[in-house]
């Protein structure tokens, strides 16, 4: 268990809400001003080789990805879970699970594309800003999908 899962709430009800209240409203809060900023970074600084053209666009493209995803699993899983699960349970387990999949890809690329978010010496305020915020965003995000993939999927997965 890492220190993110390791004090997760006991009963599903209360991770539920944990995960709701933690990581969703928070990627809902946060992501929108970043992709504003890596809009704004690309833009004045276009020309300089060292700015990753394309973060903004993989940011807005992971949001929507992370949107869909987010509201299948409060639409449709949730409240499946919070009545017990049951023997169906497992497909929209294993669909949640290879988005997970593809939302590490993103933050592999988007680690990929800063050089670990690691701003060139003359970056400017906001650079530098953007990439510590989207380094928090991406850490939030690979902790939300280890609570959810050691910690809440396997309370329903049948093995």
């Amino acid at each position: 268990m890492t220190a993110t899962t390791a004090g997760a709430p006991a009963e599903t009800g209360d991770l539920i809400d944990h995960i709701l209240s933690r990581y969703h409203q928070t990627h809902r809060r946060e992501l929108p001003g970043l992709i504003e900023l890596a809009e704004r970074v690309g833009m004045v600084h276009a020309q300089d080789p060292q700015v990753p053209g394309q973060l903004a666009q993989t940011l807005a493209a992971l949001g929507r990805e992370m949107e869909d995803h987010m509201a299948k699993e409060e639409m449709i899983l949730f409240p499946a879970m919070r009545a017990g699960g049951g023997p169906g349970i497992g497909h929209p387990i294993a669909v949640m699970r290879a988005d997970h999949d593809d939302h590490s890809g993103d933050i592999e690329k988007i680690r990929e594309m800063t050089g670990n978010l690691t701003p060139p010496d003359h970056a400017c305020g906001s650079w530098r800003a953007l990439y510590a915020g989207t380094g928090k965003f991406l850490d939030d995000l690979a902790a939300h999908i280890a609570l959810e993939n050691d910690v809440l999927f396997p309370r329903f997965e049948q093995g």
